[in-house]
């Protein structure tokens, strides 16, 4: 069972996958840096100081002033405001990720074509010489 294991972590796919998380994870937290502190600023001056992190709908009893206050006087709330975030976090995320997906495959479809330049033929192959060859028997 440990050499089947040792094996499977060995695979190349399994430590590509894990690099892939790693910056995935720290990718992630540019993305909230960018949508908190650049993004939500933005929008909030457009739409006269509207702050997304703090909107939400008391569930319990009381007025709260903030997000923060009501949770810490431990009142049931619906925080939509943070799924508004996360909904623009994963938009930037998910375009982001497009766009490498896109200028890889671009540069693989570039290597594909210079493959397929290098490998076609110059003259003709030793088939068509042969079919020339019974042509010009048959005649």
């Amino acid at each position: 069972m440990l050499k089947e294991f040792r094996d499977f972590i060995a695979r190349g796919n399994v430590v590509d996958m894990a690099v892939g998380i790693i910056i995935g994870a720290a990718f992630t937290a540019i993305v909230n840096s960018l949508v908190s502190d650049l993004i939500n600023p933005i929008i909030g001056v457009i739409t006269g100081g509207l702050d997304f992190s703090n909107l939400f709908i008391n569930l319990g009893h009381g007025d709260y002033a903030s997000l923060s206050a009501a949770k810490d006087a431990g009142a049931p709330v619906f925080a939509y405001g943070k799924f508004i975030t996360a909904v623009i976090n994963f938009l930037i995320i998910a375009f982001v990720v497009f766009m490498l997906v896109k200028a890889v495959n671009k540069v693989k479809d570039a290597a594909l074509k210079k493959e397929e330049a290098v490998a076609a033929p110059a003259g003709p192959t030793e088939l068509d010489v042969l079919l020339e060859i019974r042509d010009s028997l048959k005649k």
